[in-house]
């Protein structure tokens, strides 16, 4: 590398001599495996099914009240998206935001543990708890990946969102082990899944385990987000005053959107994430939710099945990665999508007793062991072929978006497309949570999605990509 700047580096990053060196670079990728517990223990396969089956009345209940404190979290992310993202983009540094926005995170995770079945408050701390983690935690990713563009060159940046996801996935995938080998018990038995009391003297039937994951995402992200503060270089301080960042940043996203209509391709891409990201944020949040109230999954069933789903995760985003350097974003993440669609109505046809809708199939019976029944190994399958194309799907949107963006301007258009992705996300949770509730189904709530993955599909085939050399 010379020390003349690269003709498609973004504005305001240093020139190619000056990229960070590798320490800085694995110590921002370890941002995803500190913040992955949260959506791997909270928001799927563990607090959430256990919020509907032993804190709310019944799985139905659970289900919406659980997708209307996600679709509060969304809106409170939408309202404050375009201010906050203004102040940071012209005061400079990232690393504050994520320390104030990761304190959250702290607080609204270990919040959870106080959410004792039976308690009169249970409910309203487990929600309030999950909407103050969520917050955080969404903040938090966004303005990491804002730092994206002073990491790497452009050329690299499939590259870098690929492995962040593949990685965050394997930091899930290890605190989801340790917690249902040590920590969660089956509440009959007694014991994890390794056939052993949990540690920490943790009462499996007060649930004490289960609720131990608030506690254990907080602590995991305050030990591995530390690098990532010690060693990745920040943006330097521009020294606006908050006041003048806020009125400057809201001035230049207004005028970024009126220039939308000049750039067809990006504007629809823009829309076409907006509205599968909200499909998919839906289908995790109400993954494990869905799972536990149409087959009666408890910890030890819904843990294993996030096991091997975040392996299948950890898989797909790593050949995303490669194959998005071969074919592009576009493609991949129109094939993602289609095997998201095929997953979720295939999930609507399955019943206890039956698949595809209306052919019979045996129940599970007592004492049958891990997903004995028809239906829940199809159910497993088609979790499985999820976790498989999710990763891919917002991998190659973050590259994607650097193919789009016009040169000069990356790290303005890379946080409009976090804007994107986050200023409806409020909509695909309310809309499955007033589903559930009028039509008093869990199949009708995920039914929405299906809609949301198409019109994101029609959306994005529509997109001319033209690939950089």
């Amino acid at each position: 590398m010379t020390a003349a700047a690269s003709p498609c580096a973004p504005a305001g990053a240093a020139p190619s001599a000056a990229w960070p060196p590798r320490r800085a670079v694995a110590a921002w990728i370890l941002f995803d495996w500190s913040t992955q517990p949260f959506f791997t223990l909270i928001t799927t396969f563990v607090f959430a099914p256990f919020f509907a089956s032993a804190l709310a009345g019944d799985a139905a209940q659970g289900q919406a009240l659980w997708g209307y404190a996600t679709g509060l979290a969304g809106l409170c992310i939408a309202l404050l998206s375009p201010l906050l993202g203004g102040i940071a983009d012209r005061t400079g540094p990232r690393k504050p935001w994520i320390a104030a926005f990761g304190a959250l995170l702290v607080i609204g995770s270990a919040m959870l543990w106080f959410a004792v079945p039976g308690s009169p408050w249970a409910v309203s701390v487990a929600l309030a708890g999950f909407v103050l983690a969520t917050v955080g935690a969404e903040f938090a990713t966004t303005f990491n990946n804002a730092m994206m563009t002073r990491l790497v060159p452009p050329e690299r940046l499939g590259w870098l969102s690929g492995t962040g996801w593949a990685v965050g996935y394997l930091g899930g995938l290890l605190s989801l082990a340790i917690t249902l080998g040590l920590l969660a018990a089956d509440p009959q038995t007694g014991k994890t899944l390794a056939g052993m009391a949990p540690i920490l003297g943790l009462d499996a039937a007060a649930r004490e385990g289960d609720r131990f994951s608030g506690p254990l995402t907080a602590l995991w992200f305050v030990v591995f987000v530390t690098p990532m503060f010690l060693l990745t270089p920040d943006s330097p301080p521009t020294g606006l005053r908050l006041a003048e960042a806020a009125q400057g940043g809201v001035g230049r996203l207004r005028a970024t959107l009126a220039e939308l209509p000049k750039l067809p391709a990006l504007g629809r891409f823009l829309l076409a994430n907006m509205i599968y990201q909200d499909a998919l944020v839906a289908l995790f949040a109400f993954g494990g939710i869905y799972a536990a109230g149409v087959f009666g999954w408890q910890t030890i069933e819904l843990g294993v099945f996030g096991i091997l789903l975040t392996v299948t995760g950890t898989l797909g985003a790593w050949l995303g990665g490669k194959l998005d350097d071969r074919i592009g974003g576009k493609p991949v993440i129109l094939g993602a999508i289609a095997c998201l669609l095929v997953a979720c109505l295939g999930i609507l046809s399955l019943g206890a007793d039956h698949i595809l809708f209306v052919v019979p199939a045996a129940p599970s019976v007592p004492g049958g062991g891990l997903y004995d029944s028809l239906p829940e190994k199809v159910y497993l399958g088609l979790g499985l072929l999820i976790g498989l194309v999710a990763g891919p799907l917002q991998a190659a949107s973050r590259s994607l978006m650097a193919r789009l963006a016009p040169e000069g301007r990356i790290g303005e258009f890379f946080g409009l497309f976090a804007l994107s992705g986050k200023v409806t996300s409020f909509m695909g949770p309310t809309l499955v949570a007033l589903a559930t509730s009028a039509f008093a189904s869990q199949r009708a709530g995920l039914a929405v999605l299906i809609l949301f993955f198409l019109a994101g599909a029609w959306l994005l085939a529509g997109v001319r990509v033209v690939r950089r050399s």
